[in-house]
């Protein structure tokens, strides 16, 4: 049990640490807000497809909702739209940097909020991994500007956010199943970041440059560059494969 649970705490880091490298690379196509409404909608969309294919059920109602969504505003909400705009004004090295203060953040809320109690060992090692975290930072800080700063705060509040749901998902999963609160939560980030990306294109007059990013991504696939890369590309793997099976 224990097991899994640290693998699945290593995976969901190593998801989050690559998470800042792609956004990064996407603020280049489109600004914070629709990045995070495009983003939830594909997760939305994935996360139907299961449901409606009667894959999984889940029996949530109106009132569980209701329940649900203070930890849906820590975690998407907060995380994501702190995470997001910090990496306008940071580094996503940086970024990953000031994330690992998670452990800590989430420790000492859980021991004044839920009474927790830790070893010394696990607050040792908790304290000096928050130490080394600080350490790398201060010594890449010499020469910082006030931006910098600015992003270096909103990121360090994504991470106080995320160990603020860390807390409270203690909780509600005492209650409610992890399936049940992440499709909760998938439908309420989808439904937050889209109503204001949206609302604020219809405000500006904008609104065809919400689907921009789609038209990008689709003018570069069929720029003759990228196809002839991934006609290589597949003509590469096929060769490798008949290196393989030569009767394939």
């Amino acid at each position: 049990m224990h097991k899994s649970a640290y693998l699945a705490a290593l995976l969901y880091a190593f998801i989050i640490g690559f998470s800042f490298l792609f956004v990064k690379l996407a603020l280049a196509a489109a600004g914070p807000l629709d990045l995070l409404a495009h983003r939830f909608t594909v997760a939305f969309c994935a996360a139907l497809i299961p449901l409606l294919c009667g894959w999984v059920k889940i029996g949530i109602r109106a009132k569980d909702v209701l329940l649900i969504l203070p930890l849906a505003l820590f975690y998407p909400m907060m995380f994501f739209g702190f995470q997001a705009f910090g990496l306008v004004y940071t580094s996503s090295s940086e970024a990953g940097i000031i994330q690992a203060s998670i452990p800590i953040l989430t420790m000492l809320l859980a021991s004044y909020f839920l009474k927790e109690r830790f070893s010394r060992r696990q607050f040792f090692f908790t304290v000096l991994s928050a130490a080394g975290v600080a350490f790398i930072f201060l010594m890449k800080s010499a020469g910082v500007s006030s931006t910098n700063v600015k992003g270096a705060v909103l990121i360090l509040l994504s991470a106080l956010s995320s160990a603020g749901y860390s807390v409270l998902a203690r909780k509600m999963t005492k209650r409610f199943s992890s399936l049940e609160l992440t499709y909760v939560i998938t439908a309420a980030g989808f439904v937050f970041f889209n109503g204001i990306a949206v609302f604020g294109h219809m405000a500006d007059g904008t609104l065809t440059d919400f689907f921009a990013p789609f038209r990008a991504c689709c003018h570069r696939l069929r720029h003759p560059f990228y196809q002839t890369t991934l006609y290589q590309k597949l003509k590469l793997r096929k060769s490798a494969c008949l290196i393989i099976w030569p009767h394939w």
